[in-house]
């Protein structure tokens, strides 16, 4: 195996093996790892017609120590746990998926990226509905794999600012859809937004509420968080939004270090008034944004090039926290 470490990108690599449950008559089976990286799915199957698949991302690290550690497993545990029950799915348990993670990354130790080169394996868990319905009815039969393939960074270059637009003609999901559960058709539903930005020139696209196109709801792929001029960590809250796990982290270490916590809504006028305004999410932890383009309205916030100095330091904090570099006072690795 020769892997340029320095080079990763953030996408799928085929590894030794993923892990595979299956559920029938109310029960899961103990998980087999296989080598194969296809499905054998029957054509009916609830995940290919009627959207029943959830998905889950987290991290694994090779650490200043020398040993592999799981990055929260335990909170995307219980997030897929919320996802399941809205798509009336089978429920891994918190032990099942733990034991999941642990077991496909013990399998694939040799593509944990080594410790210093910025890189990560990313584990990706997946459940569908793989039992047939032709009636639009939850599945008799799911499948629960863990996957998991070497990253790097997700946008090259480190803390370097990006420019977002806003797009008048996309919502992201409504007040009483399944905006807040990590549900394969909310990703669906976003390709085409996700094309016409970078069509234009843009690295993400900014999604508003759409009753009213006034608040700030998601960046495509991550949570909306700011810093005010006072200091204080802003985070944008919306029934609609995906609960990050990312962001609940970044909320903590802001208080730690003394930082104001506001979970609010947010108002997109406002935005031309915050010190900092990045993405955060498991892929990227902390993207700085520099531009939002609204139309013939152009928001810049924070320095043109490089991050802010809040995000700056509480990425740090995060970062040293998941490899290794400093204790984890909160109990969020998980030694393999």
């Amino acid at each position: 195996m020769d892997i340029d470490w320095q080079s990763l990108g953030f996408q799928y690599m085929k590894t030794n093996s993923h892990i595979r449950y299956v559920w029938r008559n109310g029960v899961w089976s103990q998980g087999e790892l296989v080598d194969e990286p296809y499905l054998k799915l029957h054509i009916a199957a609830t995940a290919l017609h009627y959207g029943q698949a959830v998905f889950e991302g987290l991290k694994a690290f090779s650490c200043k120590d020398g040993k592999i550690r799981l990055f929260r497993p335990v909170e995307n545990a219980r997030r897929m746990a919320l996802s399941t029950r809205r798509l009336c799915m089978a429920e891994p348990t918190e032990e099942m998926f733990l034991d999941a993670c642990r077991r496909v990354v013990a399998a694939n130790r040799e593509f944990v990226p080594p410790y210093g080169t910025g890189g990560s394996l990313y584990i990706r868990p997946l459940l569908i509905g793989s039992g047939p319905q032709i009636g639009v009815n939850p599945a008799d039969e799911y499948i629960f794999l863990v996957l998991v393939t070497p990253v790097g960074a997700y946008y090259k270059g480190g803390l370097t600012p990006v420019r977002a637009v806003v797009l008048e003609n996309y919502d992201r999901a409504a007040p009483q859809g399944v905006g807040h559960a990590k549900v394969a058709g909310n990703y669906a539903a976003s390709l085409e937004p996700h094309k016409v930005a970078h069509e234009r020139g843009f690295p993400v696209e900014l999604y508003l509420d759409c009753r009213e196109h006034r608040y700030v709801e998601e960046f495509g792929t991550s949570n909306f968080v700011a810093i005010d001029r006072k200091g204080a960590y802003v985070s944008a809250q919306s029934s609609s939004i995906l609960g990050s796990i990312t962001n609940k982290g970044l909320q903590q270490i802001a208080a730690d270090l003394g930082h104001r916590v506001e979970v609010r809504p947010v108002e997109f006028s406002e935005i031309a008034g915050f010190a900092e305004v990045a993405a955060c999410g498991t892929a990227v932890v902390i993207t700085p944004v520099n531009e939002i383009v609204r139309g013939d309205q152009v928001v810049r916030v924070g320095p043109p090039a490089g991050c802010g100095p809040v995000f700056q330091e509480i990425y740090t904090r995060y970062r040293a926290i998941q490899v290794g570099d400093t204790a984890d006072p909160y109990g969020w690795t998980v030694e393999l």
